[in-house]
């Protein structure tokens, strides 16, 4: 199995960077899209399979189980479909659902919770029925994107890749969810250059940044309770976004650049382009490099629809008005 990842190995990292058009910085992106399984989770799937295997807590006869909102699950999918591994995603309403199909075609079985957890969320619903279905699966592994270390270390690639591409660099904006991307890199980069900013992108009811969780309909981005492997991350700033904001951010994206990216690229991309905008930023044209995750085409049905995107408003609205009241 470490020979058949090995091979893998070849097809996750190394992914495209561009510079992107804007007045008020130099911005450039890492198009981590370009990942085999379409994602940046792929590193930190590779990382958690390879290590849980050669550790010894990984076999031929082993079900892997995983909480996740869509990229996780699709990248462990990918890898186990090739090892012959058995996976059981669980997995909540949120997701995407060309991303539910996807899953349901390539993973030995679905869990799909419904029930909110007490923040608003479903992620701690779905990390108890993951606990409860390793109890009852013998031979079973949790690829746990929250708190196994491997996490975050498969990022430390990324961290190389940034550090080879940039003579001078500013500023990183990352989107926060499992925070395994934002952990890996600011850990390498703060070893390797101090002098880098680390900025965490995050949404509205998520309680990573805050202690106020609301009811969250965007896959992706935000938690609803901050992963333990964020203890190890060094974060220089934050920006939250509103929902509504993460929808602009994607049509901008695709408007202005033409790149064509899923929630958390809208988010840190019109996080970036307000920070630059409407901060007194010493540094003149700045430059910082955007983490793009994941590619738009699972949004299709919600965040670039535009009746789901009213609907959204409505909701949230409701929603206000009745806190108020």
């Amino acid at each position: 199995m470490l020979k058949e990842l090995e091979k893998l190995a070849a097809f996750i990292g190394n992914t495209p960077l561009i510079e992107l058009k804007n007045n008020d910085a130099n911005l450039f992106a890492k198009l981590e899209y370009n990942n085999f399984s379409g994602s940046s989770k792929d590193r930190a799937a590779f990382s958690i399979i390879y290590n849980g295997i050669k550790s010894g807590k990984i076999s031929e006869n082993t079900t892997i189980i995983a909480s996740s909102s869509g990229n996780l699950a699709i990248a462990v999918a990918s890898i186990c479909k090739r090892l012959k591994l058995r996976f059981v995603p669980v997995i909540d309403p949120n997701i995407n659902s060309s991303y539910e199909t996807l899953l349901n075609l390539m993973s030995h079985r679905v869990v799909k919770v419904t029930e909110r957890d007490h923040t608003g969320g479903y992620l701690l619903t779905r990390i108890n029925v993951v606990n409860e279905l390793h109890a009852v699966t013998p031979d079973s592994f949790i690829a746990d994107q929250y708190g196994d270390p491997n996490n975050y270390k498969g990022y430390y690639g990324l961290g190389e890749e940034i550090i080879s591409s940039f003579e001078e660099l500013d500023y990183i904006f990352v989107a926060v969810s499992s925070s395994g991307a934002i952990t890996g890199i600011s850990d390498f980069i703060k070893k390797n250059k101090p002098e880098v900013k680390i900025v965490g992108v995050d949404v509205e009811g998520s309680v990573i940044f805050s202690d106020k969780p609301v009811k969250r309909y965007i896959s992706g981005i935000g938690a609803s309770q901050i992963p333990p492997i964020m203890e190890n991350a060094i974060i220089d700033d934050v920006v939250i976004m509103s929902q509504m904001s993460i929808i602009r951010g994607c049509t901008e994206l695709l408007n202005e650049q033409a790149i064509f990216a899923g929630a958390s690229s809208g988010a840190v991309y019109l996080a970036a382009k307000n920070y630059f905008r409407f901060n007194d930023i010493e540094e003149s044209k700045a430059t910082s490099l955007l983490i793009f995750p994941d590619k738009g085409h699972t949004y299709l049905d919600t965040i670039y629809n535009e009746e789901w995107g009213n609907q959204l408003a409505a909701k949230l609205n409701e929603e206000v008005l009745s806190t108020n009241f």
